[in-house]
């Protein structure tokens, strides 16, 4: 009913008519009134409007289709002789302004589609409007377009943004009877749901009553989405199940006109009847044969019938979503910019690229106002086309006389192509504020059998304001709202400006889940989350569309508040490894900063004090802890020192020390002036004197295997992404620890100096070459379970030089053994930046647990070989927002990270944190057949390895054990 109708309802027709042919010269504000009062007809074919001689109730434009006009000289009917043919695009009816007979009799000559308008609301149009319409109705009611100046149309600026609306009355429409086509689409549909889902065409009961043979629109959306690649959401489907219903094909029970994605009964026009044969083979066998064909048919009819579907049905029962969605849907249609001087308004869709050749154009953004003044040889409208997202400014016109050089979508893509222009830059008073360059779009989520571009167009570099009004631009919202315009209307400038706030919301929802528990630790944090909660939540009373965020951000601030709140959990004791014996047995958790360890820190003379300090301690907080045990502490300096006797003095500022230590390193507190004295004692007892081969022995290599890969798999999903950025750019720059990072790079050299121990501390031959064997064994299950972490750091254990030189026992490992061994050390090559392994990690699917020290040392180089600024702009190739998680296959994403440029995330380093997530995308499944009888003593074993990691050490023994030759 187009009383019901909203200003948002208004907006798709408005966009919808200005694509039709009968509009084309209509002003805006003439057209959107029309969209208030116009009435849709859909008519069959014969159907007679009018006749010559009846006094006209209304007046038309032919949407689609076209109409006979016929006249007779006699008036009679009989001897009508049809003088011409409207087709679409046209318009008649004028008469109707002063009540004079009608000159013709108006047929339809094929089934057509008119827009109709009451002789009430024309005239009520006409005295509104009258300046408008000069030109473009026929004399005697318009004049021609070069008449008087006086009948020019105004400028936009000067006539009113909202007139008020004309008063209207009910519509009618005209049923049609469905084609051949969509008589076939139904059957084929039908019969495809009885063959593959015959439960959904059933008797239904409700409220006491049975309704025979009927569908549930949930469940035939929930199908057609199942069924075919082309149908992307669910509002597609509804399109589609729309074609049927307003063909008569699909009928709603108590024949409703609209299709709905509610618990509400249809049925298939085949099952009107009782006793509906069930479809034969042959007939299933052609379904199956046409199913791909009628759902293309459907999606493409789709969207006009959701269109229809709008204008037909009460507004009062249309749902946001169906407005905001055919609303994207009608930014395909070309504006009618030579109407007005706005040339596309921002947050429209991008289909061309401009260059000025004559007159000038403001570049207007929606609360800046105007930005910038292009002039001749500019150009613009390149952004919106390489990025795929909506114009980022209106486009107005500052002369009448402006002349452009217009080149569509596919033809600058194929200009793009051939001159493989790489950059694509964005100014503001003549200076770059944004730079894209072109990178391969191909993604892992494209392997799923998804097609994607294969190029795409990302920020190299920008000022921080430009990049983050960037992303936030690019966010894209289900459904999304109008985009608001420089000379829109209030209702309009509310709709964008709500639009932008549903896009912050989802920023900081995708910001919050990413940081997750460690946001508790970050009081700037928390304070910032609940005062943004206070903010959405007295917005939400106000306008609903924040609703449907409100309550997962609720969530989240009430779970990191309450446990923020909550009594003081006893804190965790972590020894030396971050491990207690008891602890050893349970599954490993991930340490925060703000847990506390027991550590014991040596002074010169090899006595020890034991501090208590949280994890994430600094050195000053480790030097005031030790100070307050020794009694003082001034001049003292802390210096870790590893088995080896290296010594480093930490930085006052350094923190979480105590995971950067080797595995049998120490930490030492000392006078500055003492340093040079301070050694290890002069039998460093760190490490096992005899080896474990005894107990190692009776274990299978596949228990081993699989018990290593779960505990390293338990680390491994401990480390967050974001202690790859701590450990990259500094921990002192954050103040945060990367203890579970620490941890796992920790657990590859202990795997790795494992190796090396149990071999050096074997000294009988045939169990070195058992041992050798073993080994292999073990990297080759480990190899099999994905978890590359400890295949490489056996691998390296074996090719230690305390090892590869035991020449006699490498001798007698067996040939296949060796060939292993080869294959194994091949993949640690490290030409061509360890080509061999990229391979092989490639080919994998997660879960995964990767070679985690070239991940570091690609994050490190990353850092130190790339810039952060560029000519004053930020550097985002190296610095850029990554999205992690939706975008259904594309679904990437973002990372934002305290302590850089404001809002700013690596992009190169955040590549690595991508694949990081990409390899625990799949949970690992323990398998429960390898729980065997001595299962706790395998996982006991795995987790508390016992190695000796000074390398002069392990070489002296290896001597021993296979002297020198001569």
């Amino acid at each position: 009913m187009p009383l019901e109708r909203s200003s948002e309802d208004v907006d798709i027709i408005f966009t919808r008519l200005k694509g039709v042919k009968a509009f084309e010269k209509f002003h805006p504000n003439l057209l959107r009134q029309i969209c208030l009062c116009g009435y849709y007809e859909n008519l069959e074919k014969g159907i007679t409007l009018f006749r010559q001689g009846d006094i006209g109730t209304n007046w038309y434009a032919v949407l689609a289709g076209s109409l006979d006009v016929k006249v007779s000289e006699t008036s009679s009917h009989q001897d009508a002789v049809t003088i011409c043919t409207l087709g679409i695009g046209t318009a008649f009816g004028e008469s109707i302004l002063d009540n004079t007979p009608r000159h013709a009799t108006i047929v339809t000559r094929e089934s057509s589609e008119l827009l109709r308008i009451e002789q009430e609301d024309f005239k009520a149009l006409w005295e509104k409007y009258r300046q408008y319409m000069a030109g473009l109705l026929a004399p005697p009611y318009g004049v021609m377009e070069t008449g008087s100046n006086n009948d020019r149309i105004p400028d936009k600026e000067n006539t009113p943004l909202i007139e008020p609306p004309v008063p209207l009355r009910p519509a009618h429409t005209i049923t049609k009877v469905p084609s051949e086509k969509i008589l076939r689409a139904g059957k084929i549909l039908r019969i495809a749901i009885l063959s593959r889902a015959p439960h959904m065409i059933r008797d239904r009961k409700y409220h006491l009553k049975t309704y025979r043979q009927c569908c549930v629109g949930t469940e035939l959306v929930d199908w057609m989405v199942q069924q075919t690649s082309c149908v992307h959401s669910r509002t597609q489907a509804v399109g589609m199940w729309q074609v049927l219903l307003e063909d008569g094909v699909l009928n709603h029970v108590d024949q409703e006109r609209h299709f709905q994605d509610k618990y509400l009964f249809y049925r298939f026009l085949d099952d009107e009847h009782e006793g509906a044969p069930l479809p034969t083979e042959e007939e299933k066998k052609e379904c199956d044969e046409e199913l791909q064909d009628t759902m293309l048919l459907l999606s493409q009819m789709g969207p006009d019938a959701h269109m229809r579907m709008i204008l037909r049905k009460p507004p009062g029962q249309r749902t946001v979503d169906d407005l905001e969605i055919i609303y994207e849907e009608l930014l395909h249609i070309k504006a009618l910019s030579h109407l007005s001087t706005t040339l596309f308004n921002q947050g429209e869709e991008g289909t061309s690229w401009y260059i000025i050749l004559k007159g000038s154009v403001n570049v207007v953004i929606y609360g800046k106002g105007v930005v910038c003044t292009l002039h001749e040889g500019d150009d613009f409208g390149k952004l919106a086309l390489v990025n795929d997202a909506p114009r980022a400014a209106s486009i107005v016109l500052r002369e009448d006389n402006c002349h452009f050089l217009r080149v569509d979508k596919e033809d600058f893509n194929r200009i793009l192509r051939d001159v493989e222009a790489n950059t694509v830059r964005l100014k503001e008073h003549d200076q770059d504020v944004l730079v894209l360059e072109k990178v391969p779009a191909g993604n892992r989520a494209s392997n799923q059998g998804n097609s994607q571009p294969q190029q795409k167009y990302t920020v190299m570099s920008g000022t921080p304001e430009k990049i983050l009004e960037h992303f936030l631009e690019t966010i894209r919202l289900e459904p999304s709202l109008n985009e608001a315009t420089d000379s829109c209307t209030e209702q309009e400038r509310m709709d964008y400006a709500l639009n932008n706030k549903r896009r912050v919301i989802r920023l900081v929802l995708q910001w919050a889940a990413m940081y997750g528990d460690l946001l508790q630790e970050d009081d700037v944090a928390m304070a910032f989350l609940e005062e943004f909660y206070v903010s959405v939540s007295d917005d939400a009373r106000m306008m609903a569309a924040f609703k449907e965020q409100l309550p997962e951000l609720e969530k989240i601030v009430k779970q990191i508040s309450e446990d923020t709140k909550a009594p003081q959990k006893k804190h965790k004791v972590l020894l030396q490894q971050f491990n207690t014996g008891d602890e050893r047995a349970q599954k490993r958790q991930p340490i925060r900063g703000s847990d506390e360890v027991l550590f014991k820190v040596y002074c010169i003379d090899h006595t020890y004090t034991t501090i208590r300090v949280p994890v994430a301690a600094s050195v000053k907080e480790v030097i005031s802890a030790v100070a307050d045990k020794l009694g003082s502490g001034e001049g003292l300096i802390i210096v870790k020192m590893n088995s080896g006797g290296e010594k480093v003095v930490l930085k006052p500022n350094d923190v979480s020390v105590f995971t950067t230590l080797t595995i049998n390193g120490r930490l030492f507190a000392c006078p500055r002036e003492q340093f040079d004295s301070l050694q290890l004692p002069c039998r460093n007892k760190e490490g096992p004197t005899t080896g474990t081969v005894g107990t190692f022995e009776l274990m299978s290599s596949k228990d081993l295997a699989y018990q290593m890969t779960t505990y390293d798999w338990e680390l491994f999903n401990c480390v967050h992404e974001l202690e790859l950025i701590y450990h990259t750019f500094g921990r002192h720059n954050f103040k945060k620890t990367t203890a579970n990072l620490d941890l796992f790079l920790r657990r590859f050299n202990e795997i790795q100096f494992w190796v090396v121990t149990e071999i050096c501390l074997c000294s009988q031959l045939s169990k070195r070459v058992q041992l050798l064997k073993k080994f292999i064994k073990i990297a080759a299950h480990c190899k099999e379970y994905k978890n590359l972490n400890s295949f490489f750091a056996i691998v390296m254990g074996l090719s230690n030089v305390a090892v590869s030189r035991l020449a006699l026992t490498w001798e007698k490992l067996p040939s296949k053994f060796k060939k292993f061994y080869a294959e194994f050390e091949s993949l640690m090559d490290p030409s061509r930046n360890h080509r061999a392994y990229r391979l092989t990690a490639a080919k994998l699917e997660p879960p995964l647990i990767p070679f985690m020290p070239l991940l570091i040392k690609d994050m490190t180089f990353t850092h130190e070989g790339n810039k952060t600024f560029i000519d004053n702009l930020v550097n985002f190739e190296k610095m850029q927002f990554v999205q992690l998680a939706r975008l259904p296959q594309d679904a990437f994403e973002m990372f934002i990270c305290q302590g850089l440029p404001e809002c700013m995330v690596l992009r190169m380093i955040a590549n690595t944190a991508r694949t990081v997530q990409y390899y625990r995308s799949q949970p690992f499944n323990p398998d429960a057949a390898q729980a065997n009888k001595n299962h706790q003593d395998v996982r006991s074993y795995v987790r508390q390895l016992n190695v000796i990691d000074n390398q002069r050490t392990l070489s002296q023994m290896s001597h021993r054990l296979e002297p020198r030759r001569p």
